[in-house]
């Protein structure tokens, strides 16, 4: 009896030592990162049969656990590699709300002063001084559009050093997570006679391990038989399986060689992940902030840059400077950044240009060839435009820009990144720096003859923005004949004005009390059919002698002549003749406008006598229920009924899309033999029309379809990027909030509580000090029963 009792003492005191080591282990590592407290499992042992019942050997060490929960360890990964995505968004957008919100870095300021610099001008379109300073407010604007951009690239520069860095942890923890995986597989014992017991420390150094690639990326576990885990990024790619670790790379992107891609290695290839499967953790925020805030920040200020441009330099160009020579561009604006795909096998180079700045959107593009169709994604909405079978064509407009190959041949399966505005700050620049070169003046000015004796006027006139065919848009001026004289006679026989230049003329009666608007929307009412002859076109050299109207075909410009005083008695319709409508149907003969409407194709008239209508010269012909009273700008039309009434007075032909270029009006009540004239201004240092018109682009909505200013797209930008930054440093507090919750849960049970091990101390101390006492009575005892066999 006293062997047993020895020996119950014995183990107490090994199950005392054990649990003294054990908890001075959990103090010295209450502050490890990733430790769990650990704990001795003691189970009694086996007990004697004596006869007269069992009585017990002691007590076994049956194990060290570690006091781990598996779902609260769970809940606090997925709220740090969220905590973690917010704070590296919320880092990364800060700073640039922080640089578009600066009023000292930021353009909108500049932008101001800009348009209170023209007009200054406006207000002494002669002073040097003046232009200067406007000058010099354009160099200040610059200047803004550039830093900001130059900014936004160091970020995003900046952006590809984290990502690569990100991408070289991930591949240092998932090589020690496969050391770990082979150390705890061989310290497991499976198969042997240490299969079941764990190796606690290393368990708690991989599972720390695990935490930090998930505070990088999205992981996920699963564990194996053998003691090991399979680790997963993202939606399911494999890291680490059992001791091998995959190689992650960061390589620069197929399609736009300035951002980088992730791929790992398979069979010596470098496969490139979907950014769809990389979610969560800083890498995710970085990815995610690159496309959805970063790029669009930087496209978004690239299209006010171009708008700005554009528009100044088309109102410029409708201008006379202070020389009295036609204005030019006074800022360079960018062009679409084209970028081949690198795994292109066409010889294909394509360019871009922009054709419309208010139809521009801050999305980048896919060009796209499928061996047959060409067609344009939109990337931001994945909306698809189809350009049609090839060639493509250079007139095809996506958003307000085009797109065309200069040379060689897309191969099917080609693609080209299309970015029309990423580069709009960066390159915007001032072109001149010589102040006589702001076209303050409008080119023309209207001007009533000093003999006149009634009381009409003419407005000074303005100038219309050129047609998109321009045969140079650079200098519309010249190319539209804007600068050669009109001469405008009232002749009152009866009240008729007369209109004659050196490339068109034009007779009309109207009202001596009715204003004349002689413009790119004037309607000529003539009294016959009888004068309606061929002008030469705005845009050319006249007809070749012998042209028939009939022979003319889509785009011709028609003038009405007459003799003074019109005709009280007009004679039929000639048959045969033929005037263009737009792009539509053409008519032939008489039609009066009371009483011929166009449906489809078929024209309606009260009589048919000489009504011919002809094949679409392109498209389908009029909607259904279109009138020929309500077809506007661009439509022609013969001015006689076919039951010739007493005069066809009233009824209208329009003059081409254009007159010139330019707009002006005669009001009051003119006197017969009052002459007007629309000519050249010689007066550009006292002229601010178009300084005015220029000063005026600051409220037009020139740009999202004709729905915001340039100052309402800059205040939009700096909006959505400072709420995008409020509601991501809202969204991280509450997440770290939450975090900071999920880990004193954990903590609370697989966490070291000094007190609690202390009072541990103490007890495992009382234990050992009382399982030597009985150790002592036990040797006491066996000493007395040697003693008695003497």
């Amino acid at each position: 009896m006293a062997s047993n009792i020895f020996t119950a003492a014995l183990t107490g005191m090994n199950a005392a030592q054990y649990g003294i080591t054990t908890t001075e282990h959990n103090i010295s590592n209450a502050s490890t990162p990733g430790y769990s407290r650990q704990q001795v499992v003691l189970s009694p042992s086996i007990a004697q049969n004596y006869g007269a019942g069992f009585v017990g050997q002691g007590v076994d060490i049956t194990g060290v656990k570690r006091v781990y929960d598996q779902f609260l360890n769970a809940q606090v990964l997925q709220g740090q590699t969220q905590a973690s995505y917010l704070s590296s968004y919320n880092t990364a957008i800060s700073q640039i709300d922080n640089l578009l919100s600066n009023s000292t870095s930021g353009v909108s300021v500049a932008m101001q002063d800009l348009f209170n610099g023209m007009n200054g001008v406006a207000n002494n379109p002669g002073n040097v001084p003046s232009r200067q300073a406007f000058l010099g407010n354009a160099q200040t604007v610059v200047n803004g559009f550039q830093s900001i951009d130059q900014q936004l690239t160091t970020i995003a520069s900046g952006l590809n050093g984290q990502i690569s860095n990100n991408v070289t942890s991930i591949n240092s923890y998932a090589r020690q997570i496969a050391a770990l995986n082979s150390s705890i597989k061989l310290a497991s014992g499976t198969g042997t006679a240490l299969a079941g017991q764990q190796p606690n420390d290393l368990l708690d150094q991989r599972d720390q391990l695990i935490n930090q690639v998930n505070q990088i990326v999205q992981t996920s576990t699963v564990p194996q038989s053998d003691g090991s885990v399979s680790v997963f990024i993202g939606n399911g790619q494999a890291l680490v399986m059992g001791s091998r670790a995959l190689t992650l790379q960061a390589i620069p992107s197929s399609s736009d060689p300035g951002k980088l891609d992730i791929a790992y290695q398979s069979n010596g290839q470098n496969i490139t992940l979907q950014q769809s499967d990389l979610q969560g953790g800083s890498l995710g925020a970085f990815l995610n902030f690159r496309d959805q805030s970063l790029e669009p920040a930087r496209s978004a200020l690239g299209r006010i840059a171009i708008g700005l441009a554009t528009s100044f330099n088309q109102q410029n160009q409708l201008g006379q400077d202070l020389n009295g020579a036609p204005g030019g561009n006074l800022f360079n604006a960018a062009v679409p950044q084209v970028t081949p795909n690198a795994n292109n096998s066409g010889t294909a180079s394509v360019s871009g240009t922009i054709a419309d700045v208010s139809g521009l959107t801050t999305s980048d593009y896919q060009l796209k060839f499928d061996g047959t169709n060409y067609s344009m994604v939109r990337l931001s909405d994945k909306t698809v435009t189809s350009l049609g079978a090839g060639p493509l064509s250079p007139s095809a407009v996506v958003d307000g820009f085009t797109v065309n190959i200069s040379s060689g041949a897309m191969a099917a399966g080609d693609s080209f990144l299309i970015r029309p505005t990423a580069n709009g700050a960066r390159d915007i620049a001032l072109l001149t720096n010589d102040p006589a070169k702001i076209a303050a003046a409008a080119p023309i000015n209207g001007s009533a003859a000093l003999t006149n004796t009634g009381t009409g006027t003419i407005a000074s006139g303005t100038v219309n923005p050129p047609p998109s065919a321009a045969p140079d848009p650079a200098h519309p001026l010249t190319d539209l004949n804007l600068l050669k004289p009109v001469t405008i006679t009232f002749n009152n026989l009866p009240s008729t004005y007369s209109l004659t230049s050196s490339n068109a003329s034009i007779a009309a009666d109207v009202a001596s009390a009715t204003p004349l608007t002689v413009g790119p929307t004037s309607v000529v009412t003539v009294a016959s059919t009888t004068n309606m002859v061929v002008g030469a076109p705005v845009n050319g050299g006249g007809f070749p002698p012998g042209t028939t109207v009939g022979s003319i075909t889509n785009g011709t410009t028609f003038v009405a002549q007459m003799s003074v005083g019109g005709a009280t008695n007009p004679p039929a319709p000639v048959s045969g003749q033929t005037l263009q409508v737009g792009n539509y149907p053409y008519i032939s003969g008489g039609v009066s406008l009371s009483n011929a409407t166009v449906a489809g194709s078929a024209v309606t008239v009260a009589s048919t006598a000489n009504l011919v209508v002809g094949a679409p010269v392109s498209g389908a012909g009029f909607p259904a229920g279109t009138t020929i009273a309500s077809i506007t700008n661009g439509t022609t039309f013969v001015t006689s009924a076919a039951a010739v009434p007493a005069a066809a007075t009233g009824q209208s032909i329009q003059v081409g899309n254009t007159f010139n270029g330019w707009v002006a009006q005669i009001s009051g009540a003119p006197a017969a033999g009052d002459v007007f004239s629309v000519g050249q201004n010689s007066n550009a240092s006292g002229d601010n029309r178009n300084a005015l018109l220029m000063a005026g682009l600051q409220t037009q909505n020139l740009m999202a379809n004709g729905t915001a200013s340039l100052g309402a797209l800059y205040s939009q930008l700096v909006g959505d990027v400072g709420s995008k930054a409020q509601e991501m440093g809202a969204t991280s507090l509450a997440q770290n909030n939450m975090v900071a919750q999920m880990v004193t849960s954990q903590q609370s049970v697989s966490g070291v509580n000094l007190d609690e091990e202390a009072a541990n101390l103490m007890r495992y101390q009382n234990a050992y000090q009382a399982s030597a006492k009985a150790m002592q009575i036990a040797t006491t005892m066996f000493d007395t029963l040697l003693s008695l066999g003497k």
